[in-house]
């Protein structure tokens, strides 16, 4: 079974090696038939500490890392700028 790979934009560097990333999805809504957006955010370890703010993504899943923390880097697809 594969590992499960999500894609999302850090907007937050939350302490020594973890990075907040939020992922964006679009769903139909059930009664009004219109496509919505829904926002899910990830902690992710980052080891060398490489992201900023504002970079774009790709994380794996992995064993948990703490309580909330259970994805890791697999590639930065964008850079950002950060603010």
């Amino acid at each position: 079974m594969s590992k499960r790979e999500i894609q999302g934009v850090v907007v937050k560097k939350a302490g020594d090696k973890t990075a907040t990333v939020v992922v964006e999805r679009r769903v139909m809504h059930p009664r009004y038939h219109k496509t919505v957006k829904r926002f899910k955010k990830y902690l992710i370890h980052d080891e060398n500490n490489t992201l900023n703010v504002g970079d774009e993504v790709i994380a794996v899943e992995c064993r948990p890392m703490s309580k909330t923390k259970s994805f890791e880097l697999k590639s930065v697809v964008a850079t950002g700028v950060e603010s």
